[in-house]
């Protein structure tokens, strides 16, 4: 069985790739000689989901008690030499393949984000019945020595990682690493989507609701990844785009947009009467011009609504734009204590196939900003779709080789329950997956059927470089610092010849076959240039054995 038998849907989700030769060709070498199959065992957890025998629960006894490897607390000891609790005993040793960290190849342990309770029931069971996982990364690292990290990304929170390592606290003593705002968890848990997110400025915002709007708002966009777009318009008795050059569309969420977008956000200021039903209209006319125009996700659309509170249920504008079909999704985030408007705000998400939550803190804004995750990959859980994602380059700073820091791209998928109890309500279990370096990919490129000048690459389904001989993301100089942005670099900026993008929007579009393209090349060192026709073959890599 190989690591991606499970791609039904391959090429619409993960990576093209370019080069003279079939990719299959380049990575079935990678599979027999290497060994490389061994994650499918990975992957297959994934995709038969957890049904009875996987998925083991506590019993309901208040007398049973069960202790884990908490990665924050493990060999940690109290001020008489006790362990602590979830801090039991935790052999590590460093390990060459893992740039001699210290590590236990023989378990796994758990991380829990600092803002969530370690011993809250639903992460223990969680914790619990993903033990069965422990075998699993062991079998694989034993048939396949050259894997590095494997991981399961809880819906709860909790990141069981392999091999078992232990985590430092920040200065603070705050480990703010949550699984769930990772771009693999993103990608692989929902499908892509467009987002207009409306924020209610009007007077009755003042104070600590306004802080906790903007926090609500990042939030949500820490959960957005590269194959969303978004915009954000906050309301009273008028309409204020949060970028004003950014009316009446929606942008990309990429980390570079969304950065941005933050910055503007301490811009906003209470004041006025909020008309919300201005506000929706405008949000519900967007998103039917950007899905007429072929951009953007085309697959959810939803509302994001943050407010302290609505005076009717507008169910007028919902039976104008989004009824019967309901495709547009209403996620309504009552800000504060008060629930005398909640009643409006939650006929209007149930109405509308979306969730109502309410924020009286700003402790409470993530977890309660993840709730629609859930809801969105419901589709997902009940069809059955198992797809695998490929994220673009990244460097994994806790490895490195003679040559400097690693690029790695990172392999996931969903998990789902399969219980026949919880099968039609669609739960999404959480996110697992395997991080792949990059350098083990290019291996395996029979240069020789290349050619003297020939190269191959590929990019994912954004056009971002996942692999290219001029991807550079390190700085010349000490080789250390990165790049700004040097893992969502577009395929245009490296392939100049391009000019009007037929190279990448074919890759993009996933057009395979054979072309040429005519391009400019200096000859006799330089003095004169002339024009010759360059070809190209693209593939995508969906019979890959990898």
């Amino acid at each position: 069985m190989t690591f991606l038998s499970f791609l039904q849907h391959w090429g619409a989700c993960s990576m093209s790739s370019l080069t003279r030769l079939p990719w299959h060709s380049i990575l079935s070498p990678l599979n027999r000689e290497r060994g490389l199959s061994a994650p499918s065992t990975l992957l297959e957890w994934g995709v038969s989901e957890l049904s009875a025998p996987h998925m083991r629960l506590l019993p309901h006894s208040r007398f049973f008690k069960y202790e884990y490897f908490n990665a924050v607390l493990i060999n940690e000891r109290d001020k008489d030499g006790n362990f602590l609790e979830l801090g039991k005993e935790f052999i590590l040793a460093p390990n060459d393949h893992f740039n001699n960290l210290p590590v236990n190849i023989s378990l796994s342990d758990v991380q829990v984000p600092t803002n969530m309770y370690n011993k809250d029931p639903a992460i223990v069971n969680g914790v619990y019945w993903s033990e069965s996982l422990n075998k699993v990364f062991v079998d694989n690292f034993d048939r396949d020595p050259s894997l590095i990290w494997q991981y399961f990304g809880s819906a709860k929170g909790f990141f069981r990682q392999y091999p078992g390592i232990k985590w430092e606290p920040d200065e603070n003593g705050v480990i703010a690493f949550d699984c769930r705002n990772r771009k693999w968890y993103i990608q692989a848990a929902t499908s892509p989507k467009d987002v207009v997110i409306l924020v209610d400025v009007s007077g009755s915002m003042k104070g600590l609701r306004m802080t906790i709007a903007k926090q609500t708002v990042s939030s949500i966009l820490d959960t957005l990844g590269d194959d969303d777009f978004f915009n954000i318009i906050a309301y009273n008795e008028e309409l204020h785009y949060v970028e004003p050059c950014l009316n009446g569309t929606l942008v990309q969420a990429d980390r570079t947009n969304k950065e941005h977008f933050r910055e503007h956000l301490d811009k906003l200021f209470a004041k006025g009467i909020g008309m919300l039903d201005i506000a929706l209209n405008e949000a519900f006319n967007i998103l039917s011009d950007f899905n007429h125009t072929g951009q953007g996700s085309i697959c959810s659309q939803a509302i994001m609504l943050i407010t302290d509170g609505a005076v009717d249920t507008y169910d007028t504008i919902f039976a104008k734009y989004n009824w019967p079909d309901r495709k547009v999704r209403i996620f309504t985030y009552l800000i504060g204590r008060e629930a005398a408007f909640a009643d409006n705000l939650k006929w209007m998400a149930c109405a509308n196939k979306g969730f109502f939550t309410q924020i009286s803190t700003l402790a409470d804004v993530q977890e309660n900003v993840m709730e629609y995750l859930h809801v969105l990959s419901r589709p997902k859980v009940i069809d059955q779709e198992h797809d695998v994602v490929w994220t673009e380059a990244y460097i994994d700073s806790t490895l490195a080789d003679d040559q400097g820091p690693v690029l790695m791209t990172t392999v996931a998928m969903p998990v789902f329950s399969k219980q026949n109890e919880t099968r039609s309500k669609g739960i999404l279990l959480g996110v697992v997956g395997t991080d792949v370096p990059v350098k083990e990919l290019l291996k395996t490129i029979p240069k020789y059927k290349l050619g003297i000048h020939g190269y191959a690459f590929a990019i994912t389904n954004n056009g971002y470089i996942l692999t290219h001989p001029e991807l550079r993301p390190l700085y010349e100089e000490g080789k250390k610092r990165r790049k700004p942005n040097y893992s969502s670099v577009d395929l245009s900026e490296v392939e100049w010849e391009d000019r009007d993008d037929v190279l990448r929007n074919a890759m993009v579009n996933r057009k395979t076959g054979k072309f040429s393209m005519e391009v400019k090349k200096t000859v006799d060192k330089g003095f004169r240039c002339g024009a010759l026709q360059r070809p190209w073959e693209i593939f995508l890599p969906r019979e890959c054995n990898y």
